[in-house]
């Protein structure tokens, strides 16, 4: 790989949430995922049963029914209403065009009283209306991520209930709606990706900073006002398919373990309280704004930002919830489904809301399919047996165990390798600051 690929491959890493954030919107907005309906933009789609495996979304939870809206704030701001849900857990995440988490209301962050917000487009200065709370979006493009907490089927009544009274409602004397932009159909694949970018950071310029930053590939096209990819040179050309596909290769590579870092995964569970914390500079409703939240070195953000974007797209800062994978046994093994396990906590996640164990296959990252539709377990899974002293045995394996007690706290794996994550919803001190530190799953027999 020569320097001017090298350049590009830093582009493609800065761009790449960008590009597969707007491709997940679009493809969401048209075609839903499971229960969950497609839903024209400025609407909430709202799930009728929680994620299953038929639903194939990188790292989805188990955890909540979604409620997701599709933002064109092109037009003009909307006004959000949502319900009392009498202390139930619940949180709404605002994310802009570049997967930057810039706002949040729900339980940690507002209450869960009756209320409504504005929501309002980048550089918006009209009149608000009394008593109503604004939300500033970065980018006309945006997506509300709507987690509504449900303890077991009994409860899904509940949550239906609730979720119709959540609705957006366009001000009055707005305007049309601008849309997504579209490339010309006629770009080849390994041009389409660096058009997407150019296209779309146009259309949703990020950060003045990063708008800097995004000059230094003017180059190669990406800053260009009109179409540069109809005619491109033969060695441009060359160049542009060598970083496309190297900056997939590179992006993949990012995305794994270090399996030689073992100082930040302790017993093989590495945490990311910080992998959401790349947005600097648009932290508003419900947002931490303050170092300890904000990643200071730029180009780390960018790096860290296509990380989460590739391995949890839409995931929360990390003090609404904090998230922890394994991938390797106590022994340092990759964790496979021809073997049995335990994963014994004596000590359970300490939060103010809730926590679980999801499973998820490998390099997907997907549900698992499995004979007792069980794709997570915790304190909400109804049926599982603790000690007399609260604690609890977790087994992991591919077939039903024999025993019943076993059988009772199994959480089902795939038949090859797999890879847990823990979700720790409104996390307690001891998680954030690392005092809890979660035992290692180990091989049985």
């Amino acid at each position: 790989m020569d320097s001017t690929e090298r350049h590009l491959v830093e582009a493609y890493v800065f761009g790449y949430p960008l590009v597969y954030n707007i491709s997940s919107v679009e493809a969401l907005a048209a075609h839903g995922m499971a229960s969950l309906p497609p839903a024209p933009f400025n609407a909430f789609a709202h799930a009728t049963e929680l994620a299953t495996p038929d639903g194939r979304f990188v790292s989805v939870n188990n955890d909540t029914l979604y409620s997701l809206a599709q933002l064109d704030l092109s037009g003009g701001p909307l006004l959000l209403h949502v319900p009392d849900t009498d202390g139930a857990y619940y949180v709404l995440q605002f994310v802009d065009a570049w997967t930057n988490n810039f706002a949040y209301v729900g339980r940690r962050a507002t209450g869960t009283a009756e209320a409504t917000f504005l929501i309002t487009p980048p550089g918006w200065s009209g009149e608000v209306p009394a008593g109503v709370r604004v939300i500033e979006a970065p980018t006309d493009i945006a997506t509300i991520v709507g987690r509504l907490a449900v303890d077991g089927d009994d409860d899904v009544p509940r949550v239906l209930a609730l979720q119709p009274q959540f609705t957006l409602t366009p001000l009055e004397g707005n305007g049309p709606l601008r849309g997504i932009p579209q490339p010309s159909p006629e770009i080849p694949e390994h041009l389409k990706f660096w058009e997407l970018l150019r296209l779309w950071a146009r259309a949703f310029p990020p950060a003045a900073p990063d708008v800097a930053f995004l000059r230094r590939f003017a180059d190669y096209g990406l800053t260009d006002p009109g179409n540069p990819y109809g005619l491109v040179s033969r060695e441009l050309d060359e160049h542009l398919a060598h970083a496309f596909a190297e900056g997939r290769a590179h992006i993949e590579e990012i995305s794994k373990p270090d399996p030689s870092d073992t100082a930040s995964a302790p017993n093989g569970w590495r945490g990311f309280p910080h992998g959401f914390d790349y947005n600097v500079d648009h932290l508003g409703l419900g947002t931490i704004d303050s170092p300890e939240w904000k990643i200071a070195d730029r180009a780390e953000s960018y790096v860290t930002r296509a990380r989460s974007a590739r391995n949890g797209l839409w995931g929360n800062h990390g003090y609404e919830a904090f998230y922890a994978e394994v991938f390797v046994d106590a022994d340092g093994a990759q964790l496979n489904g021809a073997n049995a396990y335990e994963l014994r906590l004596t000590e359970l996640p300490p939060n103010d809301a809730f926590w679980s164990v999801t499973m998820y296959s490998t390099p997907e990252f997907y549900l698992v399919d499995n004979p007792i539709a069980r794709y997570s377990i915790g304190d909400r899974t109804p049926g599982i047996v603790t000690g007399e002293d609260g604690s609890l045995v977790i087994r992991i394996q591919h077939d039903r165990p024999d025993d019943e007690a076993a059988a009772a706290n199994w959480l089902p794996a795939p038949e090859g390798d797999f890879r847990p994550l823990l979700r720790v919803y409104q996390p307690g001190a001891a998680v954030l600051d690392g005092s809890f530190v979660m035992p290692a799953i180990t091989k049985l027999g």
